[in-house]
């Protein structure tokens, strides 16, 4: 049984009276005198893009900024009066830098005292103690404790903690044992037994250098010989400036020696072996 489908009917517009074939034939060519174009077919008058001021009162009046008809001197008007002006053309940079003080000065570092006391060391007899106890420092053991470290390790031996671990606990050793030695009447300080220790340290950096040319001096007679010579240096150095410095006497040098001694002689061995 076929199925039946209801469609509406299609209805046609009629055309208006005044509507002739021409112009239905001719959609292009119809004028209407009466009616407005579409709105995309209008054409506007043009306008500016920024339209001038009003002349009322509530509007805010165009200020003209004109950069070339106001000349500006740099004294007055180009830095603010709050800042200072800048150095003239003719002024080298190095030359602002004269009154600061160098970086050794602000590291207190002096090289020529240094040297002084290092050169008076070279003589074992005769060592200057004025020069030590008037001006201590720590620059100069710093730089022995450096070298020496430094020696040791072209030997193969990396011992900068050992080296300064030692010189911490054999400079609080040896400024209790003065300090016992002295009493009340000793001006040593820890900061001034520091200094000797470390300045006297320089015979046994010498050692160090020397056993880098040398065949191993810890299996040898000479070897030993050679160490001992070095360790009664540095002895003689540090009891002597030590004696003056922190007891004013020469009697109880023999008993500040000896704990010299022992410091140095391990100092030695980690040369040696």
């Amino acid at each position: 049984m076929p199925k039946e489908f209801n469609i509406p009917p299609v209805s046609f517009p009629t055309p208006s009276p005044s509507t002739t074939p021409s112009t239905m034939n001719h959609p292009s060519t119809t004028t209407h005198p009466t009616t407005s174009p579409p709105l995309h077919h209008r054409t506007f008058p043009p306008t500016a893009p920024f339209p001038p001021p009003s002349s009322s009162s509530s509007s805010i009046p165009f200020m003209s900024f004109d950069i070339s008809s106001h000349t500006q001197t740099p004294s007055s008007s180009a830095y603010p009066s709050s800042y200072p002006p800048p150095p003239p053309h003719n002024l080298s940079s190095s030359s602002l830098f004269l009154d600061e003080p160098s970086l050794l000065e602000e590291l207190e570092i002096n090289p020529t005292l240094i040297w002084r006391k290092t050169r008076s060391l070279l003589n074992p007899i005769r060592p200057d103690p004025t020069l030590h106890s008037s001006d201590p420092d720590l620059s100069g053991p710093f730089l022995y404790y450096l070298s020496l470290a430094l020696f040791q390790l072209l030997a193969g031996k990396v011992q900068f903690g050992v080296i300064l671990g030692w010189i911490a606990i054999s400079s609080v050793f040896l400024y209790s044992v003065l300090n016992f030695l002295a009493g009340r009447g000793g001006n040593l300080d820890l900061y001034r037994c520091v200094s000797v220790v470390g300045y006297s340290l320089m015979p046994i950096v010498v050692f160090s250098a020397a056993s880098l040319f040398l065949p191993p001096v810890g299996s040898s007679a000479v070897g030993l010989v050679v160490a001992g010579v070095f360790v009664v240096w540095a002895t003689r150095l540090c009891s002597r400036l030590l004696a003056e410095d922190s007891i004013g006497c020469e009697e109880h040098r023999g008993l500040i020696a000896f704990p010299c001694f022992l410091i140095y002689t391990l100092f030695s061995m980690l040369v040696m072996f």
